[in-house]
């Protein structure tokens, strides 16, 4: 070869180093939209444009001061570790406490995994309970992440409509039939939901959970959004079967988004394959979110004034959208979400939120990102910030439909 043919070829093979290595098919996944709408308010921000936040679900107010105290104590004492794969025994102790002062029922704190916010908990069960190939119900639209993750992991998400007959949950029949069409391993269900904000009732939720389990269908609970809840109380899958896995976080009603610890409440037969797993993912949850975690259920008042705050939210956007022109949206029964029907401005949500950022000012999430079908046809408002901004935000839609 030619000292100039060794030289190209050196130079071939520095430029694919470069590139790096190819990524895999499984990480082909959909962007989070609602991520991309923080970037593109961002960018107006750094212009010098004032953004009203509605796009993602965290909230404004800060952690309970008894949580933070906690862990100014913690880290100054400087000995920050790790700690047993499923969590410190105080804290599971206390969350296992919680279910008995809110729900009314009893559970053995052994059952109890600290995880990395809930969206650990979502990837320790679905290891946990599916093979490649598995098929799990979900409901449409639902959380983006919950098809997605199932997939990069080699599991077939199959979305299951909901509708206004059964107030936007997921009916005993269409689980069933879609379980007759091909076996069903799973189903995955929220209440309060994202992105509607409605809720199951108790004989909803008992149905469904009856029905999965007379055909050996694992139930798995995504009860995050529990104690925000308006229109009637949230019920724990726990009160109805011993065999449902559930997930929580301290990251919505607890406002502990970016501390990254949430919990999962497992049948006995979970628990021991979830640690093994937990040992080998993530060695265990940091030390100072479980330490500040255990002392958030000390701010229960402060937190239950923040709730009322969301309220307060929840009523002007109720009462100041179909002013503006909003007049079609789902029951906002809780978390802090409201779920628009837009088809009458426009039938593409996606360029809908793109121009109501870039001209009204306001960020929101596109349906799409939740019902790949359906969701051209709505946006997602989140009510979690400020009140003064989100009165703002209806009178500035109010303004920018009238516009037109």
């Amino acid at each position: 070869m030619s000292p100039v043919a060794i030289m190209l070829d050196s130079a071939k093979r520095a430029e694919n180093a470069h590139r790096g290595p190819p990524a895999s098919a499984r990480s082909n996944v959909p962007a989070f939209m609602a991520m991309d709408v923080v970037a593109a308010a961002a960018r107006l921000e750094a212009a010098g444009r004032h953004i009203v936040h509605m796009e993602i679900g965290q909230p404004a107010a800060p952690a309970p001061a008894s949580a933070i105290a906690a862990a100014r104590k913690a880290l100054a004492s400087g000995q920050i570790g790790y700690t047993q794969s499923l969590g410190v025994p105080s804290l599971r102790r206390r969350i296992a406490r919680h279910y008995d002062e809110w729900h009314g029922g009893e559970i053995d704190p052994e059952r109890i995994v600290v995880t990395t916010g809930s969206s650990a908990g979502f990837m320790l069960a679905f290891l946990a309970l599916f093979e490649p190939g598995d098929r799990i119900a979900i409901a449409r639209p639902s959380y983006p992440p919950y098809r997605n993750v199932l997939a990069a992991l080699g599991c077939e998400a199959v979305p299951i409509e909901v509708t206004a007959d059964t107030r936007f949950a997921m009916a005993p029949s269409a689980l069933l039939a879609a379980h007759r069409e091909r076996p069903l391993k799973g189903v995955l269900v929220a209440s309060p939901a994202n992105p509607t904000g409605t809720m199951m009732t108790a004989d909803a939720l008992t149905a469904l959970i009856r029905a999965a389990e007379s055909e050996g269908i694992a139930f798995i609970s995504d009860e995050i959004y529990h104690g925000l809840d308006y229109a009637f109380p949230a019920q724990t899958a726990l009160n109805i079967s011993a065999g449902a896995v559930v997930i929580n976080s301290f990251s919505k009603y607890f406002c502990m988004t970016g501390w990254r610890v949430g919990w999962m409440v497992v049948p006995e037969t979970l628990i021991r394959p979830i640690e093994r797993l937990q040992q080998n993912l993530a060695i265990s949850v940091p030390m100072l979110s479980q330490v500040a975690a255990e002392a958030a259920f000390d701010g229960r008042d402060e937190m239950e004034t923040v709730k009322h705050g969301y309220e307060v939210n929840r009523r002007l956007l109720v009462e100041g959208l179909p002013r503006a022109g909003f007049d079609q949206f789902l029951p906002v029964d809780g978390a802090f979400y409201l779920y628009a029907d837009v088809s009458r401005f426009c039938n593409d949500s996606l360029d809908f939120a793109r121009r109501m950022l870039e001209e009204a000012g306001v960020a929101v999430t596109p349906g799409v990102d939740f019902d790949p079908v359906q969701g051209h046809r709505f946006i997602r408002l989140c009510y979690a910030g400020a009140t003064a901004d989100v009165g703002e935000a209806v009178e500035r839609l109010g303004a920018w439909l009238k516009r037109g």
